[in-house]
């Protein structure tokens, strides 16, 4: 297996209302061990509505900004900020957006890696009203996003 070498400049850019993403390595990149990607978020943006991995761990490093995260049951957000490391075990659901009043800039790794940037590709298509939300639950499985109730765009 050879190494991987992921250009910022060169990454696909999926964008999003005052955001993107920025896709770095998808598990076919990596033969499966992982996929990353950058999240860049506008003041008080929404990251991700509650969901979990089933059988991925997801890691998040705040390059920038401060995020909130929703962890499990809760319902208080847990903040974190620049140089801050956020590890998602499988099975937690959890939700995240750049804090009231913050942008948020954030590297996200999941291992081990699931073909996700089509995920993220229809997630840029919802965010920009091109797509419902709905339409990711029928992959939910393949993208290993789990939904943790029905959700509204």
């Amino acid at each position: 297996m050879k190494p991987l070498i992921s250009r910022g400049d060169a990454a696909e850019r999926v964008t999003l209302p005052g955001g993107a993403f920025h896709l770095l390595a998808d598990a076919g990149h990596t033969h499966g061990a992982l996929g990353a990607n950058r999240l860049t978020l506008g003041v008080g943006a929404s990251g991700a509505k509650k969901h979990y991995h089933a059988k991925s761990t997801e890691l998040f490093y705040v390059l920038d900004g401060e995020l909130d995260f929703l962890l499990g049951d809760g319902d208080t957000p847990t903040r974190v900020s620049r140089g801050d490391l956020v590890v998602i075990p499988p099975g937690l659901a959890h939700a995240f957006g750049a804090a009231p009043g913050s942008t948020a800039d954030l590297l996200a790794v999941l291992t081990p890696g699931v073909e996700r940037f089509g995920y993220f590709r229809q997630l840029g298509r919802i965010q920009r009203g091109e797509a419902e939300f709905e339409s990711l639950h029928a992959d939910q499985d393949r993208y290993d996003v789990h939904f943790v109730t029905p959700q509204r765009s």
